[in-house]
C-alpha cells in the first residue's frame, strides 16, 4: 500500500477517538498518580500513565503527518493534583482493571476497521499493552484478595438440546435456570454499574455547577437502580450478585481534582460503553424477561445521555467529530 494512501473515515473516526479517549485517561491518572499510597498499586498507575502518554505522542505524530488538527482533548488545566484524594486506592486498581478492558476492546474494534499498514501497526501494539496492563491489574487485585470473580455454575455432564418453547419463557410461565452466558452478562454489568455509580458518586460531590452536579446525582440513582435489577434477576437463581463499595469515595473531600468538563465527557462515555454492553447482552441472552431489561434501561441511558450531551454543548465542552463536507452548503455559499 502507498505510503501516501489516505486514512480512511474508519481510521480517521477511531485515531480521533482513541486521542479524546487517551487524554482523558492521561490527566485522570495524572491525580491519580499523585495520590495512590500502595505500593503495589502505584507502579501500575505509572505503567498506564506512560501507556497513555505514549498514546498521545503517537497519535499526534499521525495527525500532524495527515495534515489533521490534533484535537483539543483534555490538558493540564482539566486537572488539579493538589486537590484532596477523592478516591481510594482500591478504587484506583479497579478503575485500571476497566480501562486495560475497556482498551483492548475499543482497539479490537480499530484493528478490524483498519486497512493502512502503521495504523493497523499502532492498534496492534495497543491492544498488547492494554491486554498487559489488564492482566497485571487483575493479578494484583487478586493478590490483595480484592478481585471479585464472575460466579460458577454446576460443571455440565452431558450434552442437551432444547425440547421446549418455554425455554424462551421470561414473563410469563416457569423461568427456566439462567445460562452461563447471561450470567456472566448480568455480572459484568453490575460490577461496570457498580464502579460507574461510585465514579459519579466522587463527581457530584466536586462538580462547581449546579447543573452538573445535579446530572451526575441522577445518574448515581440511575446506575443503582441498574445493578439491583440485574442482582434481583441473579438472586432468582441463588447467585450471589457483585457488590459496590462504600470506601471507593472518601467522604472529606469536595475540592474538584477536574473540571466538569472533564467529568461530563467521562461520564457521557461510560454511558456510550453501557449503552453497547446492553446491545451485547441482548444479543446473547435468549430469556425473553433479560431482553425486556436491556431494552428498557438502555433507552432509559439514552435519554441520560443526551441530556448530558445537551449540558456539553450549551458549555462549549463538546468538540465536533471529524465529518463529511456539507456540499449543500458549500454550493450555496
Amino acid at each position: 500500500m502507498p505510503a501516501n494512501t489516505k486514512l480512511t473515515s474508519a481510521e480517521i473516526s477511531q485515531t480521533w477517538g482513541a486521542y479524546l479517549n487517551t487524554s482523558l485517561s492521561n490527566k485522570v491518572l495524572m491525580y491519580f498518580r499523585a495520590k495512590v499510597e500502595d505500593a503495589d498499586i502505584r507502579p501500575i498507575i505509572q505503567e498506564a500513565f506512560n501507556l497513555s502518554q505514549s498514546h498521545i505522542n503517537q497519535l499526534t505524530a499521525i495527525f500532524e503527518t495527515e495534515g489533521i488538527p490534533v484535537p483539543y482533548g483534555f490538558r493540564d488545566e482539566d486537572v488539579n493534583t493538589d486537590a484532596p484524594r477523592l478516591y481510594s486506592d482500591n478504587y484506583f486498581l479497579q478503575h485500571i482493571m476497566q480501562l486495560g478492558q475497556l482498551g483492548m476492546q475499543s482497539y479490537s474494534m480499530a484493528i478490524s476497521g483498519s486497512t493502512r499498514p502503521d495504523i493497523y501497526a499502532f492498534f496492534t501494539e495497543g491492544f498488547s499493552d492494554y491486554n498487559q496492563l489488564h492482566q497485571r491489574a487483575v493479578t494484583t487485585a487478586l493478590s490483595k484478595g480484592i478481585y471479585t470473580r464472575p460466579p460458577t455454575i454446576p460443571t455440565p455432564t452431558r450434552r442437551d438440546f432444547v425440547k421446549k418453547q418455554n425455554f424462551l419463557t421470561g414473563w410469563f410461565g416457569k423461568r427456566r435456570p439462567l445460562l452461563a452466558v447471561e450470567v456472566a452478562n448480568l455480572f459484568e454489568n453490575i460490577q461496570r454499574n457498580a464502579l460507574g455509580a461510585a465514579t459519579i458518586t466522587g463527581f457530584s460531590q466536586v462538580a462547581k455547577s449546579k447543573e452538573v452536579r445535579d446530572y451526575f446525582k441522577r445518574g448515581v440513582d440511575i446506575a443503582n437502580k441498574h445493578v439491583e435489577i440485574f442482582s434481583s434477576v441473579l438472586r432468582e437463581d441463588d447467585i450471589v450478585a457483585p457488590s459496590g463499595s462504600d470506601t471507593f469515595v472518601t467522604a472529606e473531600s469536595t475540592n474538584a481534582p477536574f473540571s466538569d468538563k472533564l467529568m461530563m465527557f467521562h461520564t457521557t462515555g461510560m454511558i456510550t460503553l453501557g449503552i453497547g454492553f446492553y446491545g451485547l447482552s441482548i444479543s446473547t441472552n435468549i430469556r425473553r424477561d433479560l431482553a425486556t431489561h436491556y431494552l428498557r434501561l438502555t433507552e432509559e441511558i439514552m435519554l441520560y445521555s443526551e441530556d448530558g450531551a445537551n449540558i456539553t454543548i450549551d458549555n462549549g465542552w463538546l468538540e465536533e467529530p471529524p465529518r463529511m463536507v456539507d456540499r449543500n452548503k458549500l454550493a450555496n455559499d
